[in-house]
């Protein structure tokens, strides 16, 4: 009883697409209740017997899948079978595809239509594409087997193919229903399967990665022999197998348990093994695995390269026996034998790979030692003083000179004033000065006379007293007294307040200076390395600066010159970037498209080597592998006009100060505009602070465009 009831149960399952088996019964007459007192024969011969009753108005059709016997009766224009659950007629067998076929009412016909499938339809052994039914006809859809009944063309006869096709076999023929599967089977094998097989056939031989072949393999085996669950295994040197691929019928990964024993039998024999009922089979049904896992049908096929099992195709069918026929054997043997082949070829052609991998490895890490070779000779080709300060970068002339300027002022102990244009690396010139110098070993303090109001200058560069002004609550030593033995860099000192340019010159005239709000005097001894990117001459003769500051400070100049001067550097400095940038990013160092440093080469850089700097770091950020065009900012992207060759529009060259306040004027405004008027962010592509940027707006009157960009 029990065993009827489990086959009634999974042979509806299968066959109507996990329909509750009542509904099958209903039709019959048959309670579930007592459904359970029915074997499959006598199922079989109430299906058969319910197929003489028929509405002329219907179609009646028989399924027969995998031993599974199921009957259906439709009405309407037409009857859509498939794989997917939304078919009128669902088949759960992956040989189906998901709309495979139609049945379309045609006055008092049915007509079958192929809707396109993949394995094809079959009448009477026949493949079609459209075809009338007669009363009996037997179509195969992938391994069900349809047996058309009611309102198809009556009083004509079976189609036949050279004679008359065989009518549909009564639904009764074993008590468990082996041999009709295996009748089912044969009638489709012939044709059907060796158009599958070739089919798979070409698509091994087109796929060469190994992981989707091995995937490919298992999925064509469940194919063509329809078992309901599949296994590649590849044999390990040291004994055992190695599990590469399992699938069941619906495409998922089923337990990965298999008999070993038969696994291991067809490996020492080099052949392949089919039983078709394991527990009945003398040679397996002793083995536990066979009796753990309710093995019944089992076919194993082993996997040969160069005379060796390197592993096997195992499928098996825990629910049906007889689910493998002899043909299945020679199916999977054939298919093994072209997946041994496309095997070898996609191993071979992934060492291949590999091997290229290797050599293109080697390659990078040789121009990466050539390019740090050529690197150290380009360096090497300057100036000898040039490698005495290594923060600083450039072999162009104007950066010679620089060098030869910097190793004659660096042993002396006097003030230097460093003008450039923003950008241009002022304060790396001042740390190099006190590196070389005397007081290398004593402090070197910096701060920006521009970013800071003239009472809050005062106090960071004097100091204060405690309570001194509201919230001094303790007392505070200036800078110049934190820098006493070393040295102090003044950053922007021409934006420097009339007031706070004579306090200062007390401190260079004197050496002591008094902390704000406080009555004692500190002596101190400072050397002081100033810079400016306006002419303070200029300033003078206009009576911006004092002048006799401005000599105190002027004692040894030094001018920076900016990128646009020495565009040869280009290269080396986006060289030392990316090379540094990369190492403290952790990311692998990109390579430069040639247009793109031609470009760098051809571009102006208002904001100088900062300017670039910030470039290259955005390229290690957000570039792959190369830099492309696309990568660079669209300030590079458009003509630039070389401001060394610009004249005014009355055809007369400007003086130098005019140029400065030119060159000012675009850099501020290319950097608002390239920021969408975001100051804050213009001033930090510039170098200097928002303060500072306001100040400039305001005196150059760009402060209502600034506005506008906002």
């Amino acid at each position: 009883m029990e065993e009827a009831s489990a086959w009634n149960w999974r042979a509806n399952r299968i066959a109507c697409g996990n329909q509750r088996p009542s509904a099958n019964y209903q039709r019959l007459g048959i309670t579930s209740a007592r459904a359970t007192h029915f074997g499959a024969p006598e199922v079989s011969r109430l299906l058969c017997a319910s197929m003489t009753a028929l509405d002329p108005q219907e179609i009646v059709l028989a399924v027969a899948l995998d031993g599974a016997r199921s009957e259906h009766r439709f009405r309407g224009p037409f009857v859509r079978i498939g794989r997917a659950p939304d078919n009128d007629l669902p088949l759960a067998d992956r040989g189906v595809s998901r709309y495979h076929c139609r049945l379309e009412r045609e006055g008092e016909s049915w007509v079958l239509v192929d809707l396109g499938s993949q394995n094809g339809t079959l009448v009477g052994g026949e493949r079609v594409a459209r075809r009338e039914l007669a009363r009996g006809d037997v179509i195969q859809i992938g391994r069900a087997r349809v047996s058309c009944g009611g309102a198809v063309a009556p009083g004509k006869e079976p189609s036949a193919a050279g004679g008359r096709s065989p009518r549909a076999k009564p639904l009764d023929d074993t008590a468990t229903g082996i041999a009709l599967a295996t009748e089912s089977r044969s009638a489709v094998r012939p044709s059907q399967g060796l158009h599958a097989l070739v089919r798979i056939n070409k698509a091994l031989a087109s796929q060469l990665e190994p992981r989707a072949l091995l995937e490919l393999i298992v999925d064509s085996a469940l194919e063509l022999t329809g078992g309901e669950r599949a296994f590649l295994v590849l044999a390990r040197e040291s004994g055992g197998w190695s599990f590469e691929v399992a699938r069941n019928f619906a495409g998922e990964m089923p337990e990965a348990k298999f008999s070993e024993t038969i696994a291991e039998q067809v490996r020492s024999t080099r052949r392949s093994v089919l039983t078709l009922n394991a527990q009945d089979d003398q040679r397996f049904s002793s083995l536990a695995s066979v009796v753990d896992l309710r093995l019944r049908s089992v076919l194993c096929t082993p996997l040969e390269l160069d005379g060796e099992v390197v592993g096997l195709l195992y499928l098996d069918n825990r629910l049906q026996a007889g689910a493998f026929a002899e043909q299945d054997v020679e199916l999977l043997e054939s298919l093994a034998a072209q997946a041994a082949v496309a095997l070898r070829n996609a191993r071979l052609v992934a060492e291949l790979r590999q091997a290229n991998a290797r050599l293109a490895e080697r390659a990078d890490r040789s121009e990466a030692r050539l390019t740090g070779v050529e690197r150290e000779l380009r360096f090497s080709r300057g100036d000898v003083v040039a490698r005495r300060f290594p923060g600083i970068v450039g072999e162009a002339p104007a950066m010679l000179e620089l060098f030869r300027t910097l190793e004659r002022i660096v042993t002396s102990d006097y003030p230097v004033l460093i003008h450039g244009e923003s950008g241009t690396g002022k304060e790396l010139i001042a740390r190099s000065i006190h590196a070389r110098g005397s007081r290398t070993g004593k402090a070197f303090v910096s701060e920006n006379c521009a970013a800071l109001p003239d009472d809050l200058l005062e106090s960071e560069l004097f100091g204060h007293a405690k309570g001194a002004f509201t919230g001094a609550h303790r007392a505070k030593r200036g800078l110049l007294e934190l820098a006493d033995g070393g040295t102090l860099f003044l950053d922007e000192v021409s934006e420097m307040s009339s007031q706070m340019q004579k306090k200062l010159l007390r401190v260079l005239q004197e050496g002591e200076l008094r902390p704000l709000g406080a009555d004692r005097i500190v002596r101190v001894d400072v050397r002081i390395v100033s810079a400016s990117n306006r002419d303070l001459e200029e300033m003078v003769r206009s009576g911006e600066f004092r002048e006799d500051l401005f000599y105190r400070l002027r004692v040894l100049p030094v001018r920076v010159p900016p990128l646009r001067e020495r565009r040869s550097d280009v290269p080396l400095l986006v060289d030392c970037f990316l090379e540094t940038f990369c190492r403290e990013s952790g990311r692998a160092r990109p390579r430069l498209a040639p247009d793109v440093l031609q470009r760098c080469e051809s571009y102006a850089w208002p904001g100088n080597v900062r300017q670039l700097q910030n470039e290259v770091r955005k390229w290690v950020v957000l570039a792959g592998a190369v830099v492309e065009l696309e990568h660079l900012s669209p300030a590079l992207l458009e003509e630039q006009v070389d401001e060394g060759d610009e004249v005014p529009a009355g055809g007369e060259a400007q003086d130098l100060p005019a140029r400065v306040a030119a060159l000012e004027m675009r850099a501020i405004r290319a950097a608002l505009r390239a920021h969408g008027g975001n100051k804050s962010r213009a001033a930090q592509e510039l170098g200097i602070s928002r303060f500072a940027l306001q100040r400039k707006l305001e005196k150059l009157g760009l402060e209502a465009e600034a506005s506008a960009e906002e």
